[in-house]
């Protein structure tokens, strides 16, 4: 029997994992909040994805994370401010040695996460997938893209790896994760808050050419100044491309506005500008943006941190 994957976070993201995983015959177990939502996942039929039209349901097993049983390898697909509080709740469920993916947007959760687990192996995770619920415990495989994944303490890939070859999750093991992330950090941090503030699909940037300039030559400057001049590279041409190829789709940040949900500002934004700020860098465009977003989030009632 090979091991089995625990996945916290029953998202979009998550969701999408344990389905694709279970398809291929690979053990899941989903990990829910508390007995209620249990129950409630109980009472259907099992995980439902819904891909180029088709629905098909998965019977995935469901679980609440104060159960005994081990984990030896876990993927957390809970939201960055979430990661942290989640998984102490299953660090007494961790062996030794355990692995765990963290698909979290933007930076600071994973080195946060990593330092709360030394005994873990934490795997660091970039993906371009692309998926929306429309229903409960139901998934909608929308935008099939690529997931990166490396581990800058222990280089060598791990043998689960093949768990994704067989379940037809498109992967890379990359020598330099970190690089991935300050990329699409800064990808990130360029489309974004200008999709939230201007209440606008991906493609509406395209009427606000000069302001995504003007932001990635600062996040450029961040960037280089950050010693990561890989991930600066051609920037501008990378973040047109993406607002052209992604133009119909909504940014997740704006998908959590909409929705009254908490954004991830503080790991994306907040993250970039704090960094520019331990480096005595003046981004007076970012910095700007920063405090127009928070505005717009408190104004709403929303978290801005």
């Amino acid at each position: 029997m090979s091991t089995p994957w625990h996945i916290l976070g029953a998202g979009s993201l998550g969701t999408l994992w344990a389905t694709r995983l279970a398809r291929c015959g690979v053990p899941v177990r989903l990990i829910l909040r508390d007995a209620a939502r249990l129950a409630s996942y109980n009472a259907g039929a099992g995980l439902t994805l819904v891909e180029h039209g088709i629905a098909q349901t998965y019977p995935v097993t469901g679980e609440t994370p104060d159960i005994p049983e081990p984990i030896h390898r876990l993927l957390v697909a809970c939201k960055a401010y979430d990661a942290q509080s989640a998984i102490a709740q299953l660090q007494y469920r961790l062996v030794p040695g355990a692995e765990l993916i963290l698909l979290q947007n933007g930076l600071g959760s994973q080195d946060a996460v990593a330092a709360q687990l030394p005994q873990a192996r934490c795997i660091f995770a970039s993906s371009t997938e692309g998926a929306f619920r429309d229903g409960e415990w139901r998934v909608v495989f929308a935008g099939h893209g690529y997931t990166w994944l490396g581990d800058a303490a222990h280089p060598a890939p791990p043998q689960w790896l093949e768990d994704l070859r067989a379940a037809g999750i498109p992967h890379e093991w990359s020598a330099d994760i970190v690089t991935r992330l300050w990329r699409k950090l800064a990808l990130n941090c360029a489309i974004n808050p200008l999709t939230v503030l201007y209440q606008c699909r991906n493609g509406g940037l395209q009427d606000h050419h000069c302001e995504v300039a003007t932001l990635c030559a600062e996040l450029t400057e961040l960037l280089e100044r950050c010693g990561q001049p890989a991930a600066a590279e051609d920037l501008h041409s990378e973040v047109q491309r993406v607002i052209h190829a992604t133009a119909a789709n909504y940014s997740s940040m704006y998908q959590d506005v909409a929705n009254a949900r908490r954004t991830e500002i503080s790991y994306l934004l907040g993250y970039a500008c704090q960094a520019a700020a331990r480096h005595q860098l003046v981004l007076p465009h970012l910095q700007q943006l920063h405090a127009r977003l928070v505005d717009y989030l408190s104004a709403r009632g929303l978290a801005s941190h």
